[in-house]
């Protein structure tokens, strides 16, 4: 049974029921077609990683605008991305399992599926899988630069690796996996710069010593919303992933810009629509927007728009408002916007994003890629 929906098409956004999660189409899509037109130059193609958003109506948005097909981070995502129509899936992420592996070679029957491994046990269960169902599976190698969580060592780690791949029945090797992480969320400009340009040494070093020895790499797949433009003119990083740029949350806002000040280069799209459920003190407000609607693992959701508001506090079902003056807006039942302080966690509570324009409700999109998956 489909959940039940917060809203109807046409409602006034006033109307719709909380939580919720808004996006503003006209600042999605404004963030869409910029990156799409700033990529466009470089030679760099755009896999948007659907991690942030889960919902294939998006991911065919992003196709439409050029994207060359999506990423996803595990085989659940996948499944729901091709059944939503999208032919082209990057799983950026170690397949483990013959369950899984077993669905895998299933999607690559469906649409052109490519998976990443950082140990010769992959190599060796993915190539006995893909023989058996009879499929090709492209198969990148992970190298590790700068995330510290998989991926080997760039440089002969690598090429061994590769020429594995290469040798196995049934997988063809299509390149390298290398997405940094950490260079993401560094605040000051110039570290956000020397992470990502790290990142492309050893990208072009592993690149470089597999023609060396007579492996091509097409492929060289990673980056991310907070280093694209480096990443971009790199020349280097022939695919980028990034998936916070369309809907934008609290921490990438905190970003800077070589002169020090906030350089969001993509605008906030994406709201969680609560209610102000009690006002039990003159500088205290609860809304219905908790630990099941909102993600803290980066830090508070911000209170858009209104001044003097901060949210403090959650637990399941309630978020705590420190107010330092009494704004008229926060009374008993009125409704306003968070910023999440994560938007992939935060997407991943919820069944819908309500699609609103001018103040009503255009579009609901079913979050089908939401929960933990397999």
């Amino acid at each position: 049974m489909q959940p039940r929906a917060p809203a109807g098409v046409g409602s006034l956004v006033e109307d719709v029921d909380t939580p919720a999660l808004l996006v503003e189409l006209e600042v999605l899509e404004r963030n869409m077609l910029r990156m799409a037109q700033s990529l466009a130059p470089t030679g760099a193609k755009l896999r948007p990683h659907a991690k942030s958003h889960k919902c294939p109506t998006i991911a065919l948005r992003q196709i439409e605008l050029g994207a060359v097909g999506v990423c996803c981070q595990k085989i659940s995502e996948a499944e729901a991305m091709i059944d939503g129509g999208v032919r082209d899936v990057l799983i950026t992420n170690q397949i483990v399992g013959s369950s899984k592996i077993a669905k895998l070679t299933d999607l690559a029957r469906r649409a052109s599926v490519a998976v990443c491994v950082d140990d010769l046990e992959h190599i060796g269960a993915l190539s006995s899988a893909a023989q058996t169902t009879k499929v090709v599976l492209d198969v990148l190698v992970e190298i590790e630069v700068g995330t510290n969580r998989c991926g080997v060592p760039p440089g002969l780690a690598a090429l061994e690796l590769a020429r594995r791949v290469a040798a196995a029945p049934a997988l063809r090797f299509r390149g390298l996996q290398a997405y940094s992480g950490a260079a993401q969320h560094q605040r000051e400009h110039i570290k956000r710069v020397e992470a990502a340009k790290d990142a492309i040494a050893w990208c072009r070093a592993t690149r470089d010593l597999l023609r060396l020895n007579g492996i091509e790499c097409p492929v060289i797949s990673g980056a991310g919303t907070g280093t694209w433009q480096e990443d971009a003119a790199s020349r280097v990083y022939t695919e980028l992933q990034p998936g916070t740029y369309i809907f934008m949350d609290a921490d990438y806002m905190r970003n800077r810009d070589a002169d020090g000040n906030m350089c969001p280069d993509f605008e906030q799209s994406l709201f969680v629509w609560a209610t102000v459920i009690s006002r039990p003190a003159a500088t205290r407000a609860v809304v219905d927007a908790g630990l099941k609607a909102v993600s803290i693992d980066k830090g508070m959701p911000l209170v858009h728009g209104v001044d003097g508001a901060e949210y403090v506090r959650a637990s399941d079902e309630h978020g705590v408002l420190s107010l330092q003056t009494e704004p008229k807006t926060v009374k008993l039942g009125s409704k306003l916007r968070l910023v999440p302080g994560n938007c992939d966690p935060t997407v991943n509570m919820h069944d819908w994003l309500v699609a609103i324009r001018h103040g009503r409700v255009e579009a609901l999109w079913p979050i089908s890629a939401r929960g933990p998956g397999l």
